[in-house]
């Protein structure tokens, strides 16, 4: 039986979809975030760039700056896609003009469709765990997937996620079975927008359109995608409304792991030793948090004393 399992953490709330006793699709919501949905007042800064700025001070970018609008204008705006983060930068939020009153979004347990939720705490056993969460994050941070007889190298870019292909010949069914790993993968760690797919280079159109059926049957909708050319190159578009996992992880490694490590903090077993040994970066963010580690103390009933590794 497939159901949802939910965890509400700190830092971070995360959630995983369980079929057959493994993740078959997954989220990670940081804390702070401004998710799709969500209507809020907000303030024209910029006409040329279409750049506003929430109450919060958050700033986001609106999708089309209607004629009329004048810099310092107030209006209320919608959240289509939520910021994502990349190495350096964060692209801001995007947004439309909006008539309806200001109303927070969908967080990501209001988002969980379909079956059961199931509400996890730290004190049970660790399902999450159990079904694969740290070796999700491994391959959202590696970019590393293994196949049947071959393995796939995940890279997002700020333009594409790229999957690149490798294994032995004979590489027509080396391709059916990466394409149907490929889709899972994407699911798995919710990728989406632009994907780019270096396919082993193939020999005739019907052998490259088996590959793209493969690819059709593993993609869950919506989607569209071009043809794979005569290199073995085909690309899939997905609308994109937030962070995929592997983004998430790798724009802001330590904070990840801040989160990470709280995680397993939260779930150490009474009578545990009081001092833990962290490394130096997830030491100190967490010692910029300190709201995080009351709030730790508050959920273990134990006052953390946190070392450099």
């Amino acid at each position: 039986m497939a159901e949802w399992l939910y965890e509400a953490g700190i830092g971070e709330a995360r959630a995983a979809l369980i079929e057959d006793g493994a993740i078959v699709a997954a989220a990670i919501e940081p804390e702070g975030t401004l998710p799709v949905g969500t209507m809020a007042p907000a303030r024209l800064i910029d006409r040329a760039t279409g750049r506003v700025r929430l109450a919060d001070g958050i700033e986001a970018l609106l999708a089309q700056t209607p004629p009329r609008l004048t810099e310092g204008a107030g209006l209320t705006v919608e959240v289509t896609r939520e910021a994502i983060a990349e190495a350096g930068r964060v692209k801001p939020a995007r947004v439309i003009v909006t008539d309806a009153a200001p109303r927070p979004g969908p967080a990501l347990l209001d988002r969980l469709a379909g079956p059961p939720v199931r509400r996890l705490a730290a004190h049970e056993p660790d399902a999450l765990e159990e079904a694969g969460w740290s070796e999700l994050l491994e391959e959202a941070r590696t970019g590393d997937i293994a196949f049947p007889g071959g393995a796939l190298r995940m890279t997002p870019t700020p333009a594409m996620t790229l999957f690149d292909v490798d294994g032995a010949a004979p590489l027509e069914p080396l391709a059916v079975r990466a394409a149907v790993a490929i889709g899972r993968a994407v699911r798995r760690h919710g990728i989406a927008g632009s994907i780019g797919i270096d396919f082993p280079t193939l020999a005739g159109k019907a052998a490259r359109q088996a590959v793209a059926a493969a690819l059709d049957a593993a993609l869950d909708p919506p989607f569209e995608r071009t043809a794979m050319n005569g290199f073995g190159f085909l690309q899939v578009v997905r609308p994109r409304l937030r962070a995929s996992l592997p983004e998430l992880l790798r724009a802001d490694p330590i904070g990840a792991g801040a989160r990470a490590a709280l995680r397993r903090l939260e779930r150490e077993p009474p009578g545990a030793p009081a001092a833990h040994r962290l490394p130096a970066a997830v030491l100190a963010r967490l010692e910029t948090r300190p709201d995080w580690l009351a709030e730790l103390a508050r959920r273990t009933g134990v006052t953390p004393r946190l070392e450099c590794a």
